[in-house]
């Protein structure tokens, strides 16, 4: 959990940081649930890998992240990948319903 560690650690406001760190992990569950595309794989959203490839160096890099000290350049780098994150799961269904449209 070192990923939500470093987006606990990248918000400055405690609150927002407590709400960002349960809601980070709270996406990771409900996704499954929430949301249903027309296919099943990955392989058929040509869009949708790039994206996907990008928010998995995203996580790795935030994972990374929380294992290093609280200094400037992580804390900086923390806040742009913690955005990153969430960015990932608005556009990734938006993408997908784009193409499935045009499908």
């Amino acid at each position: 959990f070192l990923f939500a560690y470093a987006i606990l650690r990248s918000i400055p406001n405690k609150l927002g940081g407590v709400i960002a760190l349960v809601s980070s992990i709270l996406i990771l569950v409900s996704l499954p649930f929430t949301f249903k595309p027309k296919f099943r794989g990955l392989e058929f959203y040509s869009v949708a890998q790039p994206l996907f490839w990008s928010w998995v160096s995203v996580f790795l890099l935030l994972t990374w992240i929380g294992a290093r000290p609280v200094e400037d350049p992580y804390i900086f780098l923390g806040q742009i990948l913690t955005c990153a994150y969430f960015s990932y799961f608005v556009f990734t269904p938006i993408v997908i319903n784009l193409n499935d449209k045009i499908v």
